[in-house]
């Protein structure tokens, strides 16, 4: 996938450019990129990541592509609270909630960060048997059911894209 890839799977979820958003898991920064194109000049991320290297390597790629992006680097593990955090109007999870087995108690959490009708936008694998790198994934049905658990009145389908890694990707919306 390409940056382009990346900017289609959330471009459905974030109905305007600004607002307070969140990057949880993000990694070497391909969804926090996309935000920041999506978000525009007037948007804030808070980009969280357990990998300092990852997120040094975000932040340069950051600058060089959207220097103008207001973004805040930290090194956290978001299974865990994390102090400080404004509300936000939104937050992308893309490819990092299927490590975790307690997926419920990971998606409350994160949901507590978000305002009244806040978006939780997750990017994930459309399967439910994993792998060493995938352990334990979830298909967009069961993300349904799960977001519904978790309190969000409504989910809905944003995008697929095919995967050679495992079938297909597919990015969701629930708020």
């Amino acid at each position: 996938m390409n940056h382009a890839d990346h900017v289609n799977l959330l471009r459905g979820g974030i109905p305007n450019g600004g607002g307070v958003w969140a990057d949880f898991g993000s990694g070497s920064g391909a969804f926090t990129l996309a935000l920041a194109e999506l978000l525009g000049p007037t948007g804030e991320i808070h980009s969280i990541d357990k990998d300092r290297g990852a997120l040094r390597e975000q932040e340069w790629a950051m600058r060089d592509r959207f220097p103008g992006a207001a973004v805040h680097y930290r090194a956290a593990d978001f299974s865990h609270p994390i102090p400080d955090l404004p509300p936000l109007d939104g937050l992308v999870m893309a490819n990092a909630l299927h490590f975790h087995r307690d997926k419920l108690a990971v998606v409350t959490l994160l949901k507590s960060y978000l305002r009244p009708g806040g978006r939780f936008i997750v990017v994930e694998y459309n399967v439910e048997g994993g792998n060493f790198a995938v352990p334990h994934p979830l298909s967009f049905t069961t993300w349904e059911e799960l977001a519904g658990r978790a309190g969000f009145a409504n989910t809905t389908l944003l995008a697929t894209r095919p995967s050679r890694f495992l079938r297909e990707i597919y990015s969701a919306v629930s708020w």
